[in-house]
């Protein structure tokens, strides 16, 4: 019963690695990639949409799980004060004994995502490598190598989700690249970066001590949160520049709403101050929750809106 009780508590530590409710955003990007596919008409199958999903779901699970293994292994778990938003999941400092399974997790699921992409490579041709490959090498070199470069970390998770995830589901399931697609991926790859911005500015003294070098280490709280700043207002600025020159269809327009939640956060993260301790948490974690909500219905409304007009 013990021995039964333990390999539970190391399962549930595992699902709890790999941050559930953030994966939410790999399908919100495939979408936009399958929905801009039905815009322009181009033939699809369903197998070939719930495959591209599979495989999204599966890189993005593996960057959780090979990222909390390597910050446990590191001992930025036993630095960091958590969030709902960043500094990990907190499972592997609560069960330490998890580490292995979600090591190997995170190398299982990686190896499902290149399963995936081999079929899609057989599908569609060497096209498809160049994302796999691409993909592949963000998800293992993040953690390590990555994170060590700023303006490299700042825009990989916007390419990764943005520009590999959206661009890379279209020509999966469609076998070409289309101007709707095209127009479509700077939103979410402006608006992942940001995220991703925002969600380090609170860790910014412990990545230092690990040897991490982000953008918010090299600016520091404030010059950071303002770029942060524009590029929300970038994304939303494309996307009504997308609309007037008709590089969307007129039904995404609704996309737009979450800009006026994005223009109090610019503002906030604008206003935002360098203080100690919890009045500077206090100050960050509206914006962390404005951020992430900004990102999910912004993708959503725009997936609905190049589904129903496709």
């Amino acid at each position: 019963m013990k021995n039964d009780a333990s390999r539970r508590m190391r399962w549930q530590a595992c699902l709890h690695a790999t941050r559930p409710p953030f994966l939410l955003l790999a399908p919100l990007c495939v979408l936009i990639g399958v929905g801009a596919a039905r815009v322009e008409d181009l033939p699809l199958t369903w197998r070939d949409v719930w495959l591209a999903l599979l495989g999204s779901l599966t890189a993005h699970a593996a960057v959780n799980l090979l990222n909390e293994y390597h910050d446990f292994r590191s001992g930025l778990d036993a630095m960091t004060r958590r969030t709902p938003f960043s500094g990990g999941s907190g499972a592997l400092p609560a069960c330490p004994r998890a580490a292995p399974l979600v090591a190997l997790a995170g190398a299982a699921c990686l190896t499902a995502t290149g399963l995936v992409g081999g079929y899609f490579l057989m599908q569609r041709g060497v096209p498809m490598l160049v994302f796999g490959v691409a993909g592949l090498a963000l998800v293992w070199g993040y953690t390590g190598w990555i994170v060590r470069r700023p303006w490299l970390c700042l825009l990989a998770p916007g390419v990764g989700f943005g520009v590999l995830m959206v661009l890379g589901s279209h020509w999966a399931v469609s076998g070409r690249l289309s101007g709707t697609v095209l127009t479509a991926a700077p939103i979410p790859t402006l608006l992942v970066s940001a995220l991703l911005l925002v969600n380090q500015l609170p860790d910014i003294d412990a990545d230092r001590l690990v040897g991490r070098r982000h953008l918010a280490i090299v600016l520091g709280l404030r010059r950071a949160a303002r770029v942060a700043a524009w590029l929300n207002a970038a994304a939303f600025a494309w996307l009504a520049l997308a609309l007037m020159a008709g590089g969307l269809p007129g039904g995404t327009w609704p996309a737009l709403l979450p800009g006026l939640a994005a223009g109090w956060l610019c503002l906030g993260l604008y206003r935002l101050e360098e203080c100690a301790g919890d009045g500077e948490r206090r100050q960050l974690l509206p914006l962390m929750a404005a951020q992430v909500g900004i990102l999910l219905v912004t993708l959503a409304v725009l997936d609905l809106g190049l589904w129903l007009a496709g």
